[in-house]
């Protein structure tokens, strides 16, 4: 499975300057490759980033999470979702399954790692509770 640039340098534009808030990845099946599908801009919420996930299709994507810790600190933590609803093809599963692991090294940087088969496994509660 190729991973078409654009993907590292859009992860690298998100870690180091911050000019995203997400980006959803997708594999292109007939070229074996995963591209960028959709980039979220620093100004949009959690709720546009979970919209952007298709309802019975598998995806890959990075969110940029901003949160306070307990002590009151800034922090941030570039989470990783793999995304695949129970409604997606067993094929389209299986080849996102199969190149996770591939996928998130090109990524380096992602500091948590969660997977959602619906939408109640990637809420903001979660991520939050994940974050800290």
């Amino acid at each position: 499975m190729a991973v078409h640039d654009d993907c590292k340098l859009k992860f690298l534009e998100l870690k180091a300057k911050r000019n995203h808030r997400f980006i959803v990845f997708k594999i292109e099946e007939k070229i074996q490759q995963v591209i960028v599908e959709k980039v979220g801009g620093p100004d949009e919420s959690y709720d546009d980033f979970a919209s952007s996930m298709p309802a019975d299709e598998c995806r890959y994507a990075v969110y940029d999470f901003d949160f306070t810790t307990n002590e009151n600190c800034q922090k941030s933590k570039i989470f990783f979702i793999a995304w695949a609803p129970d409604t997606s093809r067993v094929r389209s599963k299986m080849l996102y399954a199969s190149s996770k692991d591939r996928f998130k090294r090109e990524l380096d940087g992602i500091q948590v790692e969660l997977q959602a088969t619906d939408p109640s496994e990637m809420s903001l509660d979660i991520i939050r509770g994940r974050a800290l």
